[in-house]
């Protein structure tokens, strides 16, 4: 026996839900991936130059930073990275930099938070 489409409850609507949901994430997907990939160099650099603190003294290693950082088109000031000594020569390092990146969505605008804090000894 033939049923009709619409007695089944099958319909064209739970497809065009699922595609506009998948539209929806590939496009913060789009938006975001980058910025998170970014994010995750500026960090490294950080990182190495809190290990290279031995070598280098605190305005070369804020240049670094604040260089690596208009490279990839981060909005990082100089207020947003603070070094900290301790110890002298022989102890620790600690530099933190926060920083937020806006992401343009059609509608909004997403503040995106980023906070990198490193404390290593001093070689």
């Amino acid at each position: 026996m033939l049923r009709n489409r619409r007695e089944r409850g099958e319909g064209q609507f739970g497809c065009l839900v699922g595609l506009v949901i998948l539209l929806i994430v590939g496009l913060i997907a789009y938006k975001m991936i980058p910025i998170k990939v970014k994010a995750a160099d500026l960090r490294e650099t950080i990182v190495d130059e809190s290990k290279s603190a031995g070598q280098h003294h605190d305005p070369q290693i804020r240049k670094q930073i604040l260089t690596k950082a208009e490279q990839l088109g981060l909005p990082v000031s100089d207020n947003d990275v603070n070094i900290k000594r301790s110890g002298g020569n022989i102890g620790n390092i600690q530099i933190s930099v926060h920083y937020t990146v806006p992401v343009e969505f059609p509608g909004f605008t997403y503040q995106w938070h980023f906070s990198v804090e490193t404390d290593n000894p001093i070689f």
